[in-house]
């Protein structure tokens, strides 16, 4: 009997696991996105669905640039009036980058680096360059395009 006993156990904990999982998959029923009291969605703001301004231009230093995690966008000023943007995650393993100093956009947790000019990898164990984001520059205002 202690062989039944064993088997409805085991049954018993594998189905509830199973059951588990499967709701945790189910539809809640609201297909409508929730929108916060500024009216972005799922918690974005606007700059992050393009449109809304992401930062002044006098935001970004020259040689340098800022970080915006939120939108997954990092962007930069390598020369005088010219603004980049790229994606803020790092290439080599995921993890989003910290800074960008000296015309370097720094992921903090290999070491990885990338140019502020193109994206390009300057320093490993990145292989693959950051990607482009697009990005309006009108007056003293960057958007997301």
């Amino acid at each position: 009997m202690t062989d039944t006993t064993r088997r409805a156990v085991i049954f018993g904990a594998g189905g509830a696991g199973l059951a588990v999982a499967l709701s945790a998959c189910g539809a809640s029923g609201d297909t409508t996105a929730s929108a916060d009291q500024d009216g972005a969605q799922d918690g974005q703001d606007q700059a992050a669905q393009g449109g809304g301004e992401l930062a002044k231009t006098s935001d970004i230093p020259e040689g340098g640039g800022k970080v915006f995690k939120d939108q997954d966008v990092v962007v930069t000023q390598p020369a005088a009036g010219e603004f980049k943007a790229f994606s803020a995650t790092c290439t080599h393993q995921g993890c989003p980058v910290a800074s960008v100093s000296n015309n370097e956009i720094v992921c903090p947790c290999h070491g990885s680096r990338f140019s502020a000019k193109d994206g390009s990898v300057t320093n490993g164990p990145a292989a693959r360059p950051l990607a482009e984001r697009n990005i309006t520059v009108s007056g003293d205002s960057i958007t997301l395009a």
